[in-house]
């Protein structure tokens, strides 16, 4: 268990530090988001040989449109649960240190870091990602799903659904590609016909 939220806290850290250094084009990260960030980043101590070892926690493919966004809202979600598990990890505030007026302790401040930027996460997400979130939620319920026999009768209609699909893309793709070749062969005949 120990081992298990060691990864888990490695690779929010990671997280953290992308998020701290990385600037995404047209985003803006806010300036107090940007030193809670910094804040966890030191509590949690990790090297930078873990922080820059070429691994990402999460992949760096480009994708684009709706899969651009379903992948994001994922990642979100991902992050809540992991924030929730470091939440989760933190030892419990005694109702003396709550009341007393001493300074909060480490782990006091890092459990209000911790919850600044859930709430952060969760913002975005209500805000921004609803749909995409429903949509990867409804995934998740596809992978409990049990084998029996409605499913099983139902499996036909799916694959040729499913087929059906991946060969109207592949035909898309076929024709655009097809399309861009007779454009750009045909690009010398009408420049020639310009300079009649």
């Amino acid at each position: 268990m120990m081992m298990r939220m060691g990864a888990v806290m490695r690779k929010v850290v990671c997280l953290l530090a992308w998020l701290s250094v990385g600037q995404v084009s047209g985003s803006y990260l806010p300036q107090d988001m940007n030193r809670t960030l910094q804040d966890l980043l030191q509590h949690y101590k990790i090297s930078k040989s873990d922080i820059y070892d070429g691994k990402h926690v999460f992949p760096k493919e480009e994708l684009k449109g709706k899969m651009e966004m379903l992948f994001m809202g994922g990642v979100l979600e991902a992050y809540d649960k992991l924030f929730g598990h470091m939440l989760k990890g933190l030892p419990t505030p005694s109702p003396l240190s709550a009341t007393s007026g001493d300074k909060p302790s480490a782990a006091g401040d890092t459990r209000f870091n911790l919850i600044k930027v859930l709430q952060k996460i969760r913002e975005l997400k209500r805000h921004s990602y609803q749909e995409q979130l429903k949509v990867l939620h409804g995934l998740q319920k596809l992978k409990h799903i049990e084998v029996q026999g409605k499913a099983l009768w139902e499996l036909p209609w799916i694959y040729e659904k499913a087929n059906s699909l991946a060969d109207n893309v592949m035909r898309r793709r076929r024709r655009r590609r097809r399309q861009t070749r007779t454009g750009l062969a045909r690009e010398p005949e009408r420049r020639a016909k310009g300079q009649q």
